[in-house]
């Protein structure tokens, strides 16, 4: 049986010793709200249902997400560390001083709704500013996650993960942006131009190779096999490594690029920028330059993760199986494989126009 006890400041304790459950200590304002509680709580622990909440009420969200992220998050890739990073601030300002006990399906549901509807975040002339789908779902997935590490690790009571039961907004349509052939030629002629040769030679390995930035830019020496024309990835976005195969303009553009007389000897890296306060060399940062590059030539919508849409729809274009495909690309679904590729219309005419002519041949020599 649970005990009640008036404390000397006016309000009513309620302490429960069952055996084989941690003496539970809750304080109540009045007497029948604390028989109330432990009369459920006596009920929850006979039918094996309890959940110690007490660390739970008085952990607030903003204390659990600086915990996360000190402990969690660092075990991450740093792209993925990054990217918490910036999802935390939006999650902080909203849930920030909730206790993680009285966060509801319903309370994360108003999170989603602001979010969609850019309720947040205003215009120059005060109108809102919508967050694409994609992001608010990568934040929830961060919120989800938090309360499976405060339930499974951190060993804090919780009925359930309010983030289970909300909708989560539809993923928006994978990316058409095709290059065509003018601005092929505007944007590669603007790249071969710049100064640095890393540009050119990244830029042009990606369209031949459908990798990632991240996957060139990190690229040491070793992981290059030219006499077999592969490269070797070891830290891919999926966990997996893969091996891609080099066409030959691929090939002949490593080949440039690690035979080139400025390289230093005090780095690995291929496409390397300069030294550090620290005196380390890390991956070429490209991204301004590739940004000014891209709006002087009038492609200002085309990203260069793009480039990676364009060759894996070129692969299938030039008849390639969907599993020879995503062997290059790395996809573990096929799924997404097609949210990547695009084929262009006019070119599956002339498809149509040879699958008519082999009917058509195959129905005249049969008469």
């Amino acid at each position: 049986m649970a005990t009640i006890v008036k404390t000397p400041s006016g309000t009513w304790k309620a302490v429960i010793r069952k055996t084989g459950f941690p003496t539970t200590i809750k304080t109540f304002r009045l007497k029948k709200d604390a028989d109330d509680w432990a009369r459920r709580a006596e009920d929850e622990m006979v039918r094996g249902l309890f959940i110690q909440r007490g660390p739970s009420e008085r952990l607030i969200f903003e204390k659990a997400m600086q915990r996360y992220l000190a402990e969690v998050t660092p075990t991450k890739r740093p792209l993925t560390q990054s990217g918490e990073l910036k999802r935390s601030v939006p999650l902080s300002e909203f849930f920030g001083k909730y206790s993680l006990a009285a966060m509801t399906a319903e309370l994360v549901a108003q999170y989603r709704d602001k979010r969609l509807a850019g309720e947040d975040r205003k215009g120059k002339e005060g109108e809102p500013i919508p967050r694409a789908a994609n992001t608010v779902r990568l934040e929830l997935a961060l919120l989800g996650h938090i309360f499976t590490v405060t339930v499974k690790e951190w060993g804090l009571g919780l009925p359930y993960n309010p983030v289970l039961n909300v909708r989560r907004p539809a993923p928006g349509p994978g990316r058409n942006r095709r290059l065509e052939a003018a601005e092929e030629a505007k944007l590669f002629a603007a790249v071969d131009k710049h100064s640095n040769p890393m540009l050119r030679w990244i830029v042009r390995i990606a369209i031949e190779t459908g990798m990632r930035s991240s996957e060139i830019t990190t690229l040491r020496r070793s992981q290059v096999d030219l006499s077999r024309r592969i490269v070797r990835l070891l830290e891919t976005k999926n966990t997996l490594p893969r091996t891609v195969p080099l066409t030959t303009n691929a090939t002949a553009l490593f080949q440039e690029a690690l035979v080139h007389p400025i390289r230093p000897i005090d780095t690995e890296l291929i496409f390397f920028g300069e030294p550090g306060k620290d005196g380390k060399r890390r991956p070429y940062n490209f991204n301004k330059v590739w940004l000014d590059i891209k709006h002087s030539v009038g492609c200002s919508d085309f990203r260069f993760h793009d480039l990676r849409h364009e060759a894996i729809s070129r692969f299938v274009e030039a008849g390639l199986s969907d599993q020879e495909v995503s062997a290059i690309s790395g996809h573990k679904s096929m799924q997404m494989l097609k949210r990547y590729t695009h084929l262009r219309a006019e070119d599956l005419v002339g498809r149509l126009d040879d699958l008519t002519k082999r009917r058509t041949g195959t129905h005249s020599g049969s008469t």
